[in-house]
């Protein structure tokens, strides 16, 4: 696809500029907090004060209310302990099969006398990782995700350490965690937009693990439970994620469904009832489905732009997509696409083939809509001597008179 460029030195950070033929506005929109997509407003309501619709493959925001306001997650916090378990997992410093000890804390206060949604794991037995993961998931165990927190780092505290730590690492730039379950703590906070980009991790990185979430029922203890996701029984192709409920945090659900082949992830939070979380998830994902279609924007392999180089044998680097690329779109919309390649650079050479390099955020009007991950389309081995003195007296001049970048967001 054709496309023109403009190019904007920016102090430590290449940002370059294009506009999508047939798609784009005159002019690049201006970084921005991501909004509503799609036609207007009043075109869709809903009554969670908070909500958020993602498409998974390309993180494209279809619908957001409220998005970045830090509120009690609940029991959907367990999603950032379970991610730790299979980052643990991923990394080999812990085995599916290993087993840990129910403590008489983990017990007392997950167990069955908290009377809170438990795994009902009898006290001092020993529970495989498996198992307690899906206690921790199906069954929304407290008791589960206290002994998986005192098992990996010896106690809950310094595995709430491990879970902030990750947040960190993943972006999740609005979320603060004090413990493994959820528990009410007016310091435990998190964005749905957050919970939204931490599900679609979970998704796209832990396909092993995922199945466990669209789990109908989970028996430990001669116990069965239910899987309290509703989402499960409606139809809509679903198969995860978590609820969540506090007095003071209301009612919350991150759910995900494949419909012909596209997966949305769906979060809302604040909402009065369960039966009020179930309907306004259902009405998000039924929205999507209706109004949203793929608009390709690169073929697989396509130069997308090209990142500067300094000391390269070339002065710069053609950039590509993982794959083909492109967002969901409202259909018949009359908005126009621009996008932005953002990098730190120049980047510094040699460049291997496939070396993740920056973003193409994709803007829809002055919202950021999609940041999808640009790689190095090939290898450019370091420049001779004169090529890299040269890049580096020319770098020192350029910084002279560059203004420092905005920092630019989106999911």
């Amino acid at each position: 696809m054709p496309a023109h460029f403009t190019k904007r030195a920016l102090v430590r950070r290449g940002l370059v500029a294009l506009a999508l033929a047939g798609l784009a506005a005159s002019a690049a929109a201006a970084p921005g907090a991501i909004g509503l997509v799609g036609a207007k407003k009043d075109d869709f309501q809903t009554a969670a004060p908070y909500a958020i619709l993602i498409d998974v493959e390309t993180g494209t925001v279809l619908f957001e209310k409220g998005a970045d306001v830090p509120t009690p997650p609940s029991s959907m916090a367990k999603l950032m302990t379970t991610e730790v378990v299979f980052n643990e997992l991923r990394q080999g410093r812990i085995k599916i099969d290993d087993e840990y000890m129910v403590s008489e804390d983990a017990w007392r206060r997950g167990g069955a006398p908290s009377h809170t949604s438990s795994m009902f794991a009898p006290i001092h037995s020993r529970v495989r990782v498996e198992d307690l993961l899906r206690g921790a998931i199906v069954m929304s165990g407290n008791d589960a995700c206290i002994t998986l927190a005192e098992g990996i780092a010896g106690s809950e505290a310094a595995f709430v350490t491990m879970m902030n730590q990750r947040a960190r690492e993943l972006r999740l730039t609005r979320s603060y965690f004090t413990n493994s379950t959820g528990l009410p703590d007016p310091a435990q906070k998190m964005t749905v937009r957050d919970l939204a980009r931490l599900a679609r991790h979970i998704i796209r990185t832990y396909p092993d693990y995922y199945g466990i979430y669209g789990e109908r029922e989970f028996t430990w203890n001669k116990i069965r439970q239910q899987n309290r996701n509703p989402l499960l029984t409606m139809n809509l192709g679903a198969d995860g994620m978590k609820t969540g409920f506090t007095s003071d945090g209301g009612y919350g659900l991150v759910g995900s469904t494949v419909q012909n082949g596209t997966r949305l992830i769906v979060v809302v939070n604040g909402l009065k009832t369960a039966k009020d979380r179930a309907d306004e998830a259902k009405k998000l994902i039924e929205f999507g489905y209706r109004s949203f279609e793929p608009k390709p924007l690169f073929a697989a392999g396509q130069i997308v732009g090209y990142a500067k180089l300094f000391g390269g044998a070339s002065g710069s680097v053609g950039l590509i997509g993982e794959g083909p690329i492109s967002v969901l779109n409202p259909k018949n919309a009359p908005e126009r696409l621009t996008a932005k390649i953002v990098y730190w650079g120049p980047v510094p050479a040699p460049v291997k083939q496939g070396q993740p390099i920056g973003n193409l955020d994709v803007y829809r009007g002055e919202r950021v809509v999609a940041e999808v991950p640009l790689f190095a389309a090939e290898n450019v081995e370091r420049g001779d001597l004169p090529r890299r003195a040269f890049d580096a007296a020319s770098e020192l001049m350029i910084g002279l008179f560059r203004a420092a970048p905005k920092k630019l967001s989106g999911l």
